[in-house]
């Protein structure tokens, strides 16, 4: 089960840089440090089914960071919503893969997003919806360490918890940068379980490179029935080489030279890891 969440993670990377390559540019930071929670929640979390997306039921992913659209589309292709080869019209006219998520172009995309801080509050509202209407799903917030600088993030948490939305399942990808700088440096966070936990959430933090350890707090956030958060502590740019050592990794140029040498790496130290 371990090493399929571990394959998945690496595919969901190569077709996202792939993605990129073809735009000859991207979001590449941000997308790469989310590929591991991406693999976890769509090969073993989520209650879904490809060939209907819009089933009543289904789990819901909203891409709070909605920047990182690059590594979403590449998990919705993986799983078989859209070809794998739409992915190279990726920011191009007339795509259906835009910069940032649009539920009316991208199947398999439940909430438009991109403006930071507006993607939780608008899947805190789905989520308590779904729980109004006695539907048995969960909507699942993938927000960025730099995002949680905006207020109406927190106005969104203290919503969930005033209402106990525990249907609602915050991921906090805590990759320490953003798009000015380190987090430290911009805007201070201070401890961020403290914070979470300030607002009567349930608080599991892990490694965000570590499928098994991202699998096995997801479920216990699933257990607790109460609102709970998910900080993973994870590196901007991980797994993709050239991402990896580039200071300002945020957003990128990038070559097919760069994608193939990026891509060769990621086959090796995947079958280093199924060793």
């Amino acid at each position: 089960m371990y090493n399929r969440m571990k394959t998945a993670a690496a595919e969901i990377r190569k077709l996202a840089i792939q993605a990129m390559a073809a735009a000859g540019y991207g979001h590449i930071g941000g997308s790469m440090s989310i590929c591991d929670v991406l693999a976890v929640l769509y090969e073993k979390i989520l209650n879904i089914e490809p060939k209907n997306p819009q089933k009543k039921d289904r789990d819901w992913v909203v891409l709070s960071k909605g920047h990182s659209g690059p590594a979403l589309y590449a998990a919705l292709a993986y799983k078989g919503y859209f070809d794998k080869k739409e992915l190279l019209s990726l920011n191009k006219n007339g795509t259906n893969l835009p910069s940032h998520c649009d539920r009316l172009k991208t199947r398999g995309i439940d909430l438009s997003t991109g403006s930071l801080g507006q993607g939780i509050s608008l899947g805190m509202g789905a989520a308590y919806g779904n729980k109004i209407q006695g539907i048995d799903s969960y909507v699942y917030i993938i927000l960025g360490d730099g995002e949680l600088q905006e207020g109406q993030v927190w106005e969104a948490v203290q919503f969930g918890a005033h209402h106990n939305i525990d249907n609602a399942i915050l991921i906090v990808d805590n990759n320490k940068r953003q798009l000015d700088g380190y987090v430290e440096e911009v805007c201070r966070q201070y401890n961020l379980r403290d914070k979470f936990l300030s607002f009567g959430y349930q608080v599991f933090e892990a490694d965000g490179h570590d499928t098994k350890d991202i699998y096995e707090k997801l479920l216990k956030a699933k257990a607790t029935k109460k609102p709970s958060a998910v900080i993973l502590d994870t590196q901007k740019g991980y797994g993709c080489c050239f991402a990896e050592i580039e200071g300002f990794n945020h957003y990128m140029v990038i070559t097919e030279e760069m994608a193939q040498k990026a891509i060769s790496e990621i086959d090796k130290r995947l079958k280093r890891q199924l060793c």
